[in-house]
């Protein structure tokens, strides 16, 4: 039976454990009575070095669409303008035009769905909510193998109170997941050797979390039977993520006495802040080496990567990303902004050429690695702003099967869902599954 009390459950109850206090999502049991009735309308041995990778990397705001997408299709497809930058890679890359995301509303909002695929909605009396990403459906799989199950990047971040969760990344509970922006703390978090301080601290933490959290489930339990049915699953989802923080933090307990690989910080430019103008370029570059290196030393092998956030964006010209993607079809703001896609792709060529430069078992570390490129929305202007005949392409992996060198130009009157795209980059994982979100199959073309 669906319980609802005549009298709200105080919005601020929290669930108290050793004097910690875990403040509870919104149920509708903290809702009023109107309001809800409106709303009914231990670390596996690493494996081999030649293991799969794969990382994501978003760019915001879409793209100069006419600058972008090649004239012809095939393998004999001539490259656009903009993907010129990209010409000593040719043999290595896909270009795939035509997909959509049919639930996502696109917009600049296409980041939280990129990797999911998901419709955002905002239902009276309930919180925002999302659903896993592609990544997380990985990484459940494969991240017992790695240090850390996926590494989440972005140009917004932070500390404590102020921890921004701009992300790609999100849990099976649709759960942001926060990502790092410091190039400084992801190289030190990576590969500086926890002191014997850091040691005793992590210890204490976890010990504390556990006492914690078999507290707080005491208290989740009685308080359950006093839910609704709809507020029972809100709460088991809600406590499935607390108890997902307790495991990221259980993994590097367990990993604590396993050593971090021995990397040389020389040439990286650990200082750059993604905030200053003139360090854009430096934190871009930067935040990729060090992805280079997690896959180079098997500290992870999944990563999603934000570039800039849709509000704010960057090309390296000093213009605003965002205010230029509003181009209403002036020439000279559609070439400022094919100056900031190719901006975008050089940096991708160097990370493309990095990894193509390492070899692993007589193939390239790219060959091993795929690299899934785009955006959530086709370009800045109105019609654009859908989730439709998304900018993408996809590079390397071809270890795992990935066939090369061609545009794959689909038809936009029955695109195909992203999410096929997205299977496939799963199933390559070597994850067993056979549907993601609305996809229909996986993409064809690609194997």
């Amino acid at each position: 039976m669906h319980f609802l009390s005549n009298t709200p459950l105080a919005r601020r109850t929290v669930l108290r454990g050793l004097g910690v206090s875990i403040a509870l999502p919104l149920l509708e049991a903290m809702a009023p009575r109107s309001l809800y009735a409106a709303s009914k309308v231990k670390p596996e041995t690493k494996g081999a070095k030649s293991a799969p990778r794969i990382i994501y990397c978003y760019v915001p705001n879409g793209v100069n669409i006419f600058d972008w997408i090649p004239k012809d299709n095939g393998n004999g497809y001539q490259l656009s303008p903009t993907l010129k930058v990209l010409e000593k890679h040719r043999d290595d890359f896909s270009v795939i035009s035509g997909l959509s995301h049919h639930r996502a509303e696109g917009g600049h909002s296409g980041a939280d769905t990129w990797l999911t695929g998901a419709r955002l909605k905002a239902v009276p009396g309930k919180d925002y909510s999302n659903t896993i990403s592609a990544d997380q459906v990985i990484a459940e799989a494969i991240g017992a193998q790695t240090r850390f199950p996926s590494l989440e990047l972005s140009d917004e971040s932070g500390t404590g109170a102020a921890l921004q969760t701009h992300t790609l990344a999100f849990d099976r509970n649709g759960t942001p997941l926060p990502a790092e922006n410091s190039p400084q703390r992801l190289f030190e978090r990576l590969f500086v050797p926890e002191d014997a301080s850091s040691r005793e601290a992590i210890l204490q933490l976890y010990a504390e979390k556990r006492s914690i959290l078999d507290n707080v489930l005491g208290e989740a339990k009685s308080l359950r039977g006093k839910l609704g049915v709809s507020d029972q699953q809100k709460l088991d989802e809600y406590l499935a993520s607390v108890r997902q923080t307790e495991l990221r933090l259980q993994r590097q307990v367990e990993w604590i006495d396993v050593p971090k690989p021995e990397v040389s910080a020389d040439g990286l430019r650990l200082s750059s802040q993604p905030t200053t103008g003139r360090d854009r370029a430096a934190w871009l570059e930067t935040m990729l080496d060090i992805s280079y290196l997690a896959f180079a030393t098997d500290t992870t092998r999944v990563i999603t990567f934000e570039w800039s956030t849709e509000s704010h964006g960057f090309g390296g010209s000093g213009e605003s990303h965002h205010e230029l993607s509003h181009h209403g079809g002036d020439a000279g703001m559609l070439a400022k902004l094919a100056n900031i896609d190719r901006f975008h792709l050089a940096c991708l060529d160097r990370f493309l050429t990095k990894l193509k430069s390492a070899q692993e078992e007589n193939q390239s570390l790219l060959d091993h690695t795929t690299v899934v490129y785009g955006s959530g929305m086709n370009n800045g202007e109105r019609g654009g702003h859908l989730g439709t005949n998304l900018p993408l392409l996809i590079a390397g992996g071809k270890a795992q099967g990935y066939k090369h060198g061609q545009h794959l130009a689909h038809d936009s009157a029955k695109s195909p869902p992203l999410t096929n795209l997205l299977l496939s980059t799963i199933q390559k994982m070597g994850v067993e599954t056979s549907t993601f979100q609305d996809s229909n199959g996986t993409l064809t073309g690609v194997d």
